[in-house]
C-alpha cells in the first residue's frame, strides 16, 4: 500500500474511530442510574426488590435495594458489576492483529467492520488476556481517554512519512503539532491513572463486595390530652450497613448489620388512653426498634435469576413478604428506611407485614413488561428443631400476588398465615400497624369479651385479601392507594374481621430534583367484628384514621431532612379517646 493511499484510509477513518469512541462512551453514560431510578420501583426482575432497603431496591436491597435508599419497594437498587474473573483479567490487556484472535465479535455484529478496521488497520484496539473484546461491556471515561489517545497516535505514525506534495497534509501536520502537548499531557494522566487505579485494586475491601449504608436521627415526640403527659421529647437513631456480594455480576448475597434505640412512643407501658386500652401499634415510625444500639445480623439472603423471565430470593434470616414483591406504592415504600413515608402504615398495605421476621424463599416471575407474579413462603419458626415447630410445621406466611401495568399498576394479592404464639415465636402481628384489637392482643381483647387472656392466646390461622393501585399522572405527581381485608380464626373460639385502608398523594421532586412530599390519609387495621363465645362488651368499631404528611429536602446526594407529622383521629379505634399527634423530624445520612 503506497503512502497516500494510507493516508486516505486513515483520514476516512478518524471520522470512524471517533464515532465508535464516542458511541461506547456514550452507551456508558446512558447505563449509569439516575436518582429517579432509586426513588421508583423497578418494573424488571432483574432490578426489582432487590430490595435493599437503602435508598437501593428490595424487596431493594428492606436496596431493599434496592440499594437504593429510596427503593419503593424494597425502594430499588442498580445490579452489582462485581466479577472477580474480570478484575483481575484488566490488570493486562493484549495487543491483536487480527478481528478473528477476538472470540466473542463475530461477522454478524453490527460493528464488526469498525473493529476489524481499528484492528488490522490501525492496531489500536486491545483485547482481554481470554480471547474477549466484551463489546457489551460499559467503558470507563478513563477507557475512552485511553483508546483515543492510541488512535491519534497511530494515525500520526501513519501519515508522518506521507510527502508533503498531498493536499491538506501541511494543515494536517500543523494541528498536530499545536495539539502536541495536549496530547502528551493527555498520554501522562493516562499513566497517571492506570498506577493510581492499580494501587486502588491492591487495597481494595473486596472484589466481589460493595458497602452501603445508612444512619437515621430522629426527633420526635406526641402530643395530646392523653399521651401528652405520658411521651417525652426523645432523640432517637438507627444505623444499617449493607454488604452487597455479586460472585456472578447478576446475583446478589446481602448481609446487613443493624443497630437502633428508637423506642416506641405509643406502643408501650405507661399510655393509656381515656377507655383504658394500651398498646396501639398505630403512628410507628418506619424504622423504630429499640436494642440498645446493639449490632445485630439483621437481614440475610441471596438473589439469583432463573432465566430470562425468574428470580429466586433465599431468606435465611428476617425475612418479610415486602423484600422480595412489589408494594404498588412508588415513593412512598422505602423497605424501612429514611428516605421515604416516616411511618409504617403508609409504606404498603399493612397485609404483607402478616408473619414477619422469617426465612423462607421467593420467586418472581415476569412473563411480560406489564406482568409480574409473586410467589413467596416465609417462617418465623424456621430454625428451631423442636416439636410443632420448624419450617413447615411452625409458624408460617405465605403470599401470591399478580401485579399488571406500567404508569398505572393494580396488584391483587393473597396471604395466608398461621401463627400460635409458643416456643417465643411472635403470634399474630401486622408488623407494628393497627390498633391492639386488630392485632388481636390477648390482654386488650380480654377487655372486650368475657374471655380470660390465657384463654384468647389461641393459635391463629388468617386468610388476607388486598387490592392496591397506582397512577403517575406525571413525573412530579402520582395517587396511591389499597384497601386490606383480614379474616383470621382465632382456632377454637371464634372469628376476627380486620379492615384497613388508605389514599396517598406523592409529588416527586418538588422544590428540586430529589425532594419528596406527600400526603397519606386512611384507617390503620381495625377490628371490626368479633365473634367469640360468650359474646362481647359492645368494643368500639370506629375506624382507627391515620393521617400523615411529611417533606423530605434532599439537602445532597448524601444527606436529607424530613419533617413530618402524624394525626391519629381515633387512638386504639374509639373517637372518645383524645387526637393523638406525633411530630418528627428525621435527619437521614447515606454513603
Amino acid at each position: 500500500m503506497n503512502q497516500a493511499k494510507v493516508y486516505r484510509i486513515a483520514l476516512l477513518n478518524v471520522p470512524t474511530i471517533l464515532g465508535i469512541i464516542i458511541g461506547l462512551s456514550t452507551a456508558a453514560i446512558a447505563s449509569e442510574p439516575t436518582r429517579s431510578d432509586y426513588t421508583q420501583q423497578p418494573s424488571s426482575i432483574a432490578q426489582t426488590p432487590l430490595n435493599l432497603e437503602i435508598p437501593v431496591p428490595d424487596a431493594a436491597l428492606e436496596t431493599e435495594e434496592t440499594l437504593n435508599p429510596s427503593a419503593t419497594p424494597e425502594t430499588p437498587v442498580p445490579s452489582l458489576e462485581l466479577d472477580a474473573r474480570e478484575n483481575q483479567e484488566n490488570q493486562g490487556m493484549e495487543q491483536i492483529t487480527n478481528v478473528s484472535q477476538l472470540r466473542d465479535v463475530s461477522p454478524g455484529d453490527w460493528a464488526y467492520e469498525a473493529l476489524r478496521s481499528l484492528v488490522e488497520r490501525y492496531g489500536c484496539i486491545a483485547g482481554y488476556p481470554d480471547g474477549t473484546f466484551r463489546g457489551n461491556r460499559a467503558m470507563t471515561r478513563y477507557e475512552f481517554a485511553a483508546g483515543l489517545n492510541a488512535c491519534l497516535q497511530q494515525i500520526e505514525r501513519l501519515i508522518g512519512n506521507v510527502p508533503d506534495n498531498i493536499e491538506g497534509l501541511p494543515t494536517l501536520r500543523r494541528l498536530i503539532e499545536e495539539f502536541e502537548a495536549e496530547l502528551a499531557t493527555l498520554g501522562a494522566r493516562v499513566d497517571n491513572l492506570e498506577g493510581r487505579v492499580a494501587f486502588l485494586e491492591d487495597n481494595q475491601f473486596s472484589t466481589t463486595t460493595k458497602l452501603s449504608g445508612e444512619v437515621i436521627f430522629g426527633l420526635a415526640d406526641a402530643f395530646g390530652d392523653e399521651v401528652g403527659d405520658d411521651v417525652n421529647t426523645v432523640f432517637h437513631d438507627r444505623v444499617r450497613l449493607n454488604f452487597l456480594t455479586s460472585f456472578t455480576g447478576k446475583d446478589m448475597l446481602q448481609t446487613r448489620l443493624q443497630a437502633g434505640n428508637a423506642a416506641l412512643l405509643l406502643a408501650r407501658n405507661g399510655v393509656t388512653f381515656d377507655d383504658g386500652s394500651q398498646f396501639t401499634q398505630e403512628g410507628r415510625f418506619t424504622y423504630d426498634g429499640d436494642n440498645g444500639n446493639d449490632v445485630i445480623i439483621d437481614i440475610l439472603r441471596y438473589r439469583f435469576p432463573l432465566g430470562d423471565k425468574a428470580t429466586v430470593q433465599i431468606v435465611a434470616n428476617n425475612g418479610l413478604h415486602h423484600y422480595y414483591v412489589d408494594t404498588v406504592n412508588p415513593f412512598l415504600e422505602g423497605l424501612a428506611g429514611g428516605s421515604n413515608a416516616i411511618s409504617r402504615f403508609a409504606e404498603r398495605n399493612p397485609i404483607y407485614r402478616i408473619g414477619p421476621f422469617g426465612a423462607g424463599a421467593a420467586i418472581a416471575l415476569k412473563p411480560s413488561d406489564n406482568l409480574r407474579v409473586d410467589l413467596g413462603y416465609i417462617s418465623n419458626t424456621a430454625s428451631n428443631p423442636g416439636e410443632d415447630n420448624g419450617l413447615f410445621n411452625g409458624n408460617y406466611s405465605g403470599i401470591a400476588q399478580i401485579v399488571y401495568g406500567s404508569r398505572f399498576k393494580i396488584g391483587l394479592t393473597y396471604v395466608h398465615a398461621y401463627d400460635d404464639g409458643g416456643d417465643d415465636a411472635r403470634r399474630f402481628l401486622l408488623g407494628g400497624t393497627g390498633t391492639a384489637f386488630a392485632n388481636l392482643n390477648p390482654a386488650q381483647l380480654a377487655n372486650a369479651t368475657n374471655l380470660s387472656a390465657d384463654t384468647l392466646s389461641t393459635p391463629v390461622v388468617s386468610n388476607s385479601y388486598g387490592i392496591e393501585a397506582s397512577l403517575k399522572f406525571s413525573p412530579s405527581f402520582l395517587v396511591n392507594g389499597w384497601v386490606g381485608k383480614t379474616d383470621a380464626r382465632l382456632i377454637g373460639l371464634g372469628d376476627a374481621d380486620i379492615w384497613n385502608f388508605a389514599l396517598g398523594l406523592v409529588f416527586p421532586d418538588l422544590g428540586k430534583e430529589g425532594n419528596l412530599a406527600a400526603i397519606v390519609a386512611g384507617a390503620e387495621p381495625t377490628l371490626r367484628g368479633l365473634d367469640v363465645p360468650g359474646g362481647t362488651n359492645n368494643f368500639n368499631r370506629d375506624f382507627a384514621y391515620h393521617i400523615e404528611g411529611f417533606y423530605k429536602y434532599q439537602v445532597s446526594d448524601n444527606l436529607s431532612i424530613t419533617p413530618g407529622i402524624i394525626w391519629l383521629t381515633s387512638p386504639n379505634q374509639n373517637s372518645d379517646n383524645s387526637d393523638a399527634v406525633i411530630g418528627t423530624v428525621r435527619t437521614t445520612f447515606t454513603f
